[in-house]
């Protein structure tokens, strides 16, 4: 917009109006920045052309949350099938942590929805965490076909608590792995499958409009763990495809979620992160609804306990939002 005013002014005073301050764009910078595609400011436009696979950080946060820069950003690595399907052994002492069986049972929720109005599933269903495998230290070797012991896990933990708010959720608990194998397909086709799957759910059920897409980042502990009254959380952060019309909502709403939960829970939530075809799969399957959202639950460092304390939290807010909506009429 600076550029198309600059180029206006210089060609007539008048069409801008003599209240109407235009900033003055430094020239050089400019013509090096059109002539080379290089950004003076921007070290990352130097490399991206030097460095494979550099580009998959040349992206940005719409709404970045506490400490969070583009160091912070997710990249998809692609592994190979070998290594999906691998059985690892598991410590099942970090299992434990999820029984509840010391906890009281949560009061009968004040309200319940009669429809089935969330779809839960795992488009990287083997993402996995280090705790939870014995002897593995590699961020590359966190993957699980255990369903106790990768986000399958998480993905249960988010349906039971949403049951708890009087929101009744499906949960798709298959093995991807397993069946991209089963047709010759491997990790690329992850999304192309659960694709099949999340349409196939919404055709059987027509009242499924809020899609949650749950993942595990390959980022370390400091960067995926927040502190929050004494108690440690897996730190969440929200990715939007932009690979398609209508992506501005998907936006607005991970972004209302976004500011919810760092209300409440300050530090919580990474951002808010709008990725294209360039830098992952760019859709996610979120052209399926405007109320689709991938939500990363911590990194490969973090355990079951600190993932169930965020799904808590995380199933505070968005209840409260889809009652919002639900009772307004809006979906």
């Amino acid at each position: 917009m600076e550029l198309y005013l600059n180029v206006i002014q210089s060609q007539n005073h008048y069409l801008t109006g003599k209240d109407v301050e235009v900033p003055k764009l430094p020239i050089l910078e400019l013509t090096f920045e059109l002539a080379t595609n290089l950004k003076p400011y921007d070290i990352r436009s130097f490399l991206g052309n030097e460095i494979p696979g550099f580009y998959a950080y040349d992206t940005q946060f719409y709404v970045a949350g506490k400490g969070t820069d583009y160091t912070d950003i997710p990249f998809e690595s692609v592994a190979p099938m070998e290594v999906l399907l691998k059985e690892r052994e598991i410590a099942e002492e970090m299992l434990l942590v999820d029984e509840k069986e010391d906890e009281p049972s949560p009061p009968a929720p004040e309200k319940s929805m009669d429809e089935t109005v969330v779809h839960i599933y795992q488009s990287h269903s083997w993402e996995s965490y280090l705790p939870l495998l014995r002897g593995v230290s590699e961020p590359d070797d966190a993957t699980s076909n255990n369903p106790e012991a990768n986000v399958i896990a998480v993905g249960k933990m988010l349906k039971n608590e949403l049951a708890d708010k009087g929101i009744k959720a499906n949960h798709d608990t298959r093995n991807v792995p397993k069946d991209l194998a089963a047709r010759g397909w491997n990790y690329n086709h992850s999304y192309q499958y659960s694709r099949e799957t999340v349409k196939a759910a919404m055709t059987f059920n027509s009242d499924v409009e809020y899609l949650i897409d749950i993942h595990r980042d390959a980022l370390r502990k400091e960067k995926t763990t927040e502190v929050i009254e004494g108690k440690s959380y897996a730190r969440l952060l929200f990715v939007v495809g932009t690979a398609h019309k209508g992506y501005e909502k998907n936006l607005e709403f991970a972004e209302r979620i976004h500011h919810a939960i760092e209300k409440k829970y300050p530090g919580l939530s990474r951002g808010v992160i709008p990725k294209g075809k360039s830098t992952g799969n760019g859709l996610y399957n979120q052209d399926l609804s405007n109320r689709a959202i991938l939500l990363e639950v911590g990194g490969v460092d973090n355990n079951l306990e600190e993932a169930r304390n965020s799904i808590k939290a995380f199933a505070d807010i968005y209840s409260e939002i889809v009652w919002e909506e639900r009772e307004a009429g809006e979906f």
